[in-house]
């Protein structure tokens, strides 16, 4: 299997399997000087470890990095960092009735038929559990965002569960942290838990929207045409196992505007130019504004259910499948980590490819 590497000078490869003894992440490109330790990265991971709840996967795995080479005395030397988290809680025997079966709506018929031979231990480099290293990956870019552009703050948040959206004028980003979905809006986050733990029993699942925003962030960055930033940021999120829809700022809902109604109108403040609105989410052109960046993904229902479904084997019989294991019920809900942790790996590459390509911004205002 190829392209397992993303980033242009800050590059990540990610490698191992659900269910195999470990995996992790290869990161180049990191400058050096840069304060890493297991323990800063390790914050983060511990945010989308599973087990945490109810509400997620009951695997128990304590996603324990360590890191390998490319760090000294604290720091980044400049050369590759190399992160590793152990598996320590495979139950590979919960999979032995699918080895023959496709579950409907995951990549074990596509993996099949591309490769003709797939891990179904978990799914292997197809599961969730791959998004453990894209974490440990983001916080070493973090940390070099902190370096390079401390202004810079990422934030992410679920918005939607299954069809229940939040209200966003009770959005409150201090209850992000305080409830087990990672959104703003704490009537919502009741209303989930109680529409969670009913389809969670009824061995069902479900999707969700996940945003990420960056606030911070100068303009200038990304390029015209082919080195979008917007495009990365797209690709980024596509990229997470299991998201089907991505969309910057408006997004699709800009078609039902007029263009009166979706341009940004400019003003000249103390500092800058001054935006009335966001509607492009932060990047016109495939290139930053300065306002804040908004990233928007849709995560689909887990395919790993307790309901049964009618599929086909590998010799092509007719079957039904129950997925046994330990699975989440909407896995939209650990998503949010992940969605940050590329967000800070694309904001770094281009923030290092804008200081390569033209160092200082060249156009001045006022």
């Amino acid at each position: 299997m190829s392209f397992n590497t993303f980033g242009h000078l800050f590059r990540v490869t990610t490698w191992g399997e659900s269910h195999g003894p470990a995996l992790g992440a290869t990161v180049d490109g990191c400058p050096p000087g840069v304060p890493v330790t297991a323990e800063a990265i390790q914050h983060w991971l511990d945010r989308r470890k599973p087990g945490q709840n109810k509400y997620t996967t009951q695997r128990r795995e304590p996603d324990t990095v360590e890191i390998l080479s490319g760090v000294f005395e604290g720091q980044s030397t400049g050369h590759p960092i190399q992160l590793m988290i152990r598996n320590t809680d495979q139950r590979s025997k919960d999979y032995g009735d699918i080895a023959e079966k496709f579950r409907p709506g995951h990549a074990d018929i596509t993996y099949w038929q591309k490769y003709g031979i797939r891990d179904y231990r978990g799914g292997g480099r197809s599961s969730a559990r791959e998004t453990a290293a894209r974490v440990a990956a983001g916080g070493v870019a973090r940390a070099a965002l902190a370096e390079l552009c401390p202004q810079v703050k990422i934030t992410g948040y679920m918005v939607q569960m299954g069809p229940h959206g939040i209200d966003r004028d009770r959005f409150d980003p201090d209850e992000i942290e305080r409830n087990p979905f990672w959104t703003p809006d704490a009537t919502a986050a009741a209303e989930w838990a109680e529409y969670l733990d009913t389809l969670r029993k009824s061995g069902d699942s479900v999707g969700a929207i996940i945003e990420v925003t960056a606030q911070g962030v100068p303009a200038g960055l990304g390029a015209p045409i082919y080195g979008k930033l917007d495009t990365d940021l797209a690709a980024a999120a596509m990229s997470i196992n299991a998201v089907k829809g991505v969309e910057i700022g408006d997004g699709m809902a800009t078609a039902a505007l007029t263009g009166s109604q979706n341009a940004d109108e400019i003003a000249m403040g103390e500092d800058g130019p001054v935006y009335a609105s966001n509607h492009a989410g932060g990047i016109l052109g495939g290139i930053s504004t300065g306002q804040d960046i908004v990233l928007r993904f849709a995560v689909k229902p887990t395919s790993s259910i307790l309901t049964p479904r009618k599929t086909i084997t590998k010799s092509g019989e007719a079957t039904d499948i129950v997925t046994k294991g330990r699975h989440d019920p909407c896995v939209g809900i650990r998503a949010v980590p992940v969605g940050e942790a590329m967000m800070a790996c694309v904001l770094l590459d281009h923030l290092l490819l804008h200081r390569g390509h033209v160092g200082e911004n060249r156009g001045h205002i006022g």
